[in-house]
């Protein structure tokens, strides 16, 4: 490069700055390694070095500019300092110290390292994205816009909730408790000799194409079905999810796991 006019080294680059940053870092290694090579050190053009360090920096900014979020001033501003707890019951379901001890809970899981292009989402605002998608009927668009992020960022996000709340707290949250307790409150309630109440309800689904027949309901909608199990008092005991709506709730239950020996009636979904 030492014998490269510079307007036609400036032209090279501009033309790749729609391409990639690792062209032009792979031109700055192939210049540097010449120059190492190179007995003749002062014979290397200092212009042009300097021209693909400023061009590196200047590819290296727009990165950042095109990764910074949207808006951030409802989340942070809003919600985080100025919402108490009667808004947070409105919105999230549960009170800000709930939340931030499920954080808390959930933070060694869902933590992550920031980047050199972007910071990474903190856990609370991870938390507050799956929270909102699951209690609301928004949209994917819709919640990315209101937390500032990508599209794209919002099922990632929850995705990644869902399976830290099943890894860490489903076993902690969901458990057969003391059978001889559950039997004497629902004699208490007048269903003597009952360990639990069961039923199940339909989630719709877009079925595979290869089972369609398999995942359609007497409604004539595609589903699977969710069959919780709860005591007296209303905690849940167990809960399966994914089979098909074809499958008939005895089988569901027997495949569950549970291996309480009760009398209950199975309530056919609405």
């Amino acid at each position: 490069s030492a014998g490269m006019e510079p307007e036609v080294l400036r032209n090279m680059l501009m033309s790749l700055a729609s391409t990639s940053h690792l062209a032009v870092k792979l031109l700055l290694k192939v210049q540097i390694d010449s120059e190492e090579s190179d007995d003749d050190v002062n014979s290397c053009n200092a212009y042009d070095a300097r021209l693909l360090m400023a061009f590196t920096d200047m590819l290296t900014m727009e990165r950042r500019f095109w990764a910074q979020e949207t808006s951030i001033e409802w989340w942070v501003h809003i919600v985080m300092q100025v919402w108490d707890d009667e808004q947070w019951l409105q919105n999230f379901w549960m009170r800000k110290a709930t939340f931030m001890g499920l954080c808390a809970e959930l933070a060694p899981i869902l933590r992550r390292k920031d980047s050199r292009l972007r910071a990474a989402l903190p856990v609370e605002k991870q938390m507050a994205i799956a929270i909102w998608k699951l209690a609301t009927p928004d949209s994917y668009q819709s919640v990315a816009n209101q937390f500032g992020v990508g599209k794209s960022t919002i099922g990632t996000v929850l995705m990644q909730v869902c399976r830290a709340i099943n890894c860490i707290l489903l076993r902690r949250t969901v458990t057969l408790s003391n059978v001889h307790d559950i039997v004497a409150g629902f004699a208490q309630m007048g269903f003597p000799n009952s360990g639990g109440a069961i039923g199940g309800t339909h989630s719709p689904i877009l079925a595979p194409a290869h089972l369609t027949s398999k995942y359609i309901n007497r409604k004539g909608y595609f589903s699977v079905v969710l069959q919780a199990l709860v005591n007296h008092r209303g905690h849940f005991m167990d809960i399966i999810a994914g089979w098909p709506r074809k499958v008939h709730d005895a089988r569901i239950f027997r495949n569950t796991g549970c291996k309480l020996g009760f009398s209950s009636q199975t309530r056919r979904s609405p």
